[in-house]
């Protein structure tokens, strides 16, 4: 049975899902203005699917293109260029692969 999909996830959610620390993702919230994770009265954040594919693309830019300074991350983030776009997708589906992958391995030992 598949499991519904939430509309928002607490940070420590975000932060496993993304595999980014819960420091770099309050850092990155204030150098990019797309990131803006809903709050609640006592200041917690809510991230939507939405911001964790940002998240992702951020986090992809930085460790797989090796573009580590803000400003050359969000000028990559507004070129959309199709290259990255192809090779984030293709790291996500090799990682959910892996994923599948290990499961199986699992059930079989």
């Amino acid at each position: 049975m598949k499991e519904i999909e939430k509309q928002y996830y607490s940070l420590r959610e975000t932060e496993e899902m993304t595999g980014v620390p819960a420091t770099t993702l309050r850092y990155w919230e204030k150098q990019f203005n797309d990131l803006a994770p809903r709050k609640d009265g006592h200041g917690n954040r809510y991230y939507t699917l939405e911001n964790h594919e940002l998240i992702k693309r951020i986090k992809y830019i930085r460790d797989e293109l090796k573009i580590t300074r803000i400003e050359a991350i969000r000028k990559e983030l507004a070129s959309n260029t199709k290259r990255s776009d192809e090779r984030q997708s293709a790291l996500d589906i090799l990682l959910r692969v892996k994923e599948e992958l290990c499961e199986i391995r699992k059930m079989i030992k």
